[in-house]
């Protein structure tokens, strides 16, 4: 691969592992209000949007969440991630690797800015990116492809020549929409729903951060 202009960078789970603590506690609340789920189905027909969208999604299925369900979802997460938010393994030599190449990255994600905060500004990663996206801040989410093409034109690159790193079909097809190249990352394996979901979009999956700066091209530079 030709070195991109720019990488940009999905933030929950491709940055840092917010997905497993996310998840368990959805999973118990829609639970809680009339709505089982696994983490299968969780993930096949739940995520990939922003709380919104679930709220949205799950009384469509049957759970009866009160008025002020996404509210309060959100004020008990941000308390959970806050207790501690593991990044994903290898993500800082990914880093590392294109600060030695000279090229800028950034994160588009659909969370909003104080879930960023919480989740990357724990371990002081905030001021290694040229921004920190979020589209639902900017009122128009994945997968439309604001976030990402807003991301290139802070690192000013030319959006034909950025690469994308997401973990969701909605996160993937944002890319596709801005132009963009996108890889994702499939750690948690390909026949995962997300990561099945993104390679019948003809995205290159990749299951370890310690293979990304290969796939960039940067193997010189590490």
């Amino acid at each position: 691969m030709t070195r991109p202009s720019a990488v940009l960078f999905d933030c929950d789970g491709v940055i840092v592992d917010t997905e497993g603590p996310t998840f368990s506690l959805l999973i118990q609340d829609l639970a809680a209000h009339g709505l089982s789920l696994t983490r299968h189905q969780l993930e096949t027909d739940f995520i990939g949007g922003t709380i919104e969208t679930v709220a949205s999604r799950a009384r469509a299925a049957g759970a009866r969440l009160p008025d002020g369900w996404v509210a309060d979802f959100y004020t008990r997460m941000y308390a959970l991630l806050a207790d501690g938010t593991p990044l994903i393994p290898g993500i800082l030599g990914v880093l590392d690797a294109l600060d030695r190449a000279g090229i800028p990255y950034a994160v588009g994600s659909n969370g909003p800015p104080e879930k960023m905060q919480i989740s990357l500004g724990q371990h002081g990663l905030i001021p290694r990116f040229r921004a920190v996206l979020s589209g639902q801040a900017l009122g128009n989410p994945k997968p439309a492809p604001d976030v990402y093409l807003a991301a290139a034109k802070a690192c000013r690159a030319d959006p034909a020549h950025c690469v994308v790193i997401e973990d969701s079909p909605s996160g993937a097809k944002a890319a596709l929409a801005a132009g963009m190249l996108c890889l994702g990352y499939a750690g948690h394996g390909p026949e995962a729903p997300p990561a099945r979901g993104m390679a019948e979009l003809g995205v290159l999956l990749f299951a370890n951060m310690d293979d990304l700066p290969h796939l960039l091209g940067l193997s010189s530079a590490t």
